[in-house]
């Protein structure tokens, strides 16, 4: 039972990482429902980090070329490089200085407000703000170190539990003036320098603790690949969903939900 939780909250992780609807609020909340003890944090991060291996995979091909450009001089590579750091710097120095009071408010009651609060501001940038046309493809080397710096300011507020670090980063991107399918795509990749410096960190600091926690290292292991999985299925679709079609929907899915949670624990 133990490691069957833990492979659902893979499944969770991977799903919904690359969503604009909070990972890390679905699996504060589910482990909340299902009773699984994750000791000083240790799972819910770590796990993140198998659907960062589906982000490199994904991106396998074209972050290989992307490193060859580094050495070959190739100006709009380079310039990828640095609107990708310029992108991660914000959110990357606040979440380590507030790593601990991230951590205290990591409750349910806080990601439902979050979902709701994150949906409305979606439908309202989908309704109010007329995106770019997609081209089908993602436009990354036009992207300009302004907007790139907009977009990772946009990322520090996806530190609030339940907010969405890839939807905040999405919404950043529509509001800076990129289309949606090359929003969503450097969303993705901010998500590698991010996660995994969360995830090695918490490893680094947690790892004794990993026998507390519900099914113990093996959960860890198992919860990785099952997020790993789902969350290459997910990328590819998020990607051709994007193409033809706006955020309205997780909107609605994230007022609908946050407003469940908050029912729910009036209840309890």
């Amino acid at each position: 039972m133990e490691i069957l939780q833990a492979i659902l909250l893979g499944i969770v992780e991977g799903l919904t990482e690359f969503l604009p609807i909070s990972s890390t609020g679905h699996l504060i909340v589910a482990e909340d429902l299902i009773g699984y003890k994750d000791t000083a944090e240790i799972f819910t991060v770590v796990i993140q980090m198998g659907a960062i291996a589906a982000v490199l995979w994904f991106y396998r091909n074209d972050l290989i070329k992307k490193i060859i450009g580094i050495f070959s001089g190739d100006k709009n590579i380079n310039k990828f490089w640095i609107n990708w750091i310029v992108a991660t710097i914000p959110a990357g120095i606040l979440g380590f200085l507030a790593k601990d009071l991230i951590g205290e408010y990591s409750v349910s009651w806080l990601v439902a407000i979050s979902l709701i609060l994150g949906g409305i501001a979606i439908w309202l940038i989908e309704v109010y703000h007329k995106a770019p046309k997609n081209t089908g493809e993602a436009r990354l080397d036009d992207l300009t170190i302004s907007q790139a710096f907009k977009v990772g300011i946009f990322q520090i507020v996806a530190l609030i539990p339940g907010v969405s670090r890839s939807g905040a980063t999405i919404m950043g991107g529509l509001l800076s003036g990129l289309d949606r399918v090359t929003a969503t795509a450097f969303s993705f990749y901010l998500s590698i320098p991010i996660i995994l410096l969360a995830g090695g960190y918490k490893l680094a600091k947690g790892h004794s603790e990993l026998d507390t926690i519900t099914g113990g290292g093996i959960s860890v292991i198992l919860g990785t690949i099952s997020a790993f999985i789902t969350a290459l299925v997910a990328i590819k679709w998020l990607l051709k969903y994007v193409s033809t079609n706006d955020f309205k929907l997780f909107a609605y899915y994230r007022i609908v939900l946050g407003s469940l949670i908050l029912l729910v624990l009036a209840l309890s």
